[in-house]
């Protein structure tokens, strides 16, 4: 059975998880964490679990999602995994870094890039892709389909939707997105933005 923790990190109040199941393997999805707090918050908890970190996956790759990916590449040895099309907006994100107000460690590049559908495997657990481009060129949601959950990054939010005025951002696109991916899924899935 796959467990899903929750924390909000960084000033843009990002959502990072930690899915983990009964073999204590995890994964760490958009890890947002800043500050020193946020870093040992997140290592606390895998501390406690008894968790073994084994994948990092980004949803997409503007800054709130990237800030820890140094962080956990240099505590677990995790390069990210995400969709190629994310990749121009990861490497953006130093040079806006600093007119933003924010010190911004280099993230590694992945070695292993998602496709647009497939799976993630994990412990016993396992995550289908599901591509969600509109708030960014090559946004992927990642749906645990037998616990009926979405971490859905910024696609879907309660009430209302990601933001398409960032760069690689599509408004029609992003409704096509949710109709055609998001909507499909069963009425009871729970989404974790």
């Amino acid at each position: 059975m796959m467990n899903i923790q929750r924390f909000t990190f960084n000033a843009y109040q990002e959502n990072t998880y930690v899915l983990y199941d009964e073999t204590g393997e995890c994964v760490i999805i958009d890890p947002g964490m800043y500050t020193g707090a946020e870093q040992n918050e997140l290592v606390s908890f895998i501390k406690e679990k008894g968790l073994k970190p084994v994948l990092l996956l980004n949803t997409h790759c503007h800054i709130d999602h990237v800030f820890g990916n140094k962080f956990v590449f240099d505590q677990w040895g995790l390069k990210p995994q995400f969709n190629q099309g994310e990749l121009y907006i990861l490497q953006a994100v130093p040079g806006y870094a600093p007119q933003m107000g924010f010190s911004y460690e280099l993230s590694p590049e992945p070695e292993t890039f998602l496709g647009e559908t497939g799976t993630v495997g994990f412990g016993n657990s396992e995550l289908e892709l599901i591509f969600a481009p509109g708030h960014s060129p090559a946004h992927l949601c990642f749906y645990a389909k037998n616990e009926g959950f979405l971490v859905g990054g910024d696609v879907l939010f309660y009430g209302s939707i990601g933001r398409t005025d960032l760069p690689g951002g599509n408004h029609e696109q992003l409704l096509t997105s949710i109709r055609e991916k998001l909507f499909t899924l069963p009425a009871d899935c729970k989404v974790y933005p």
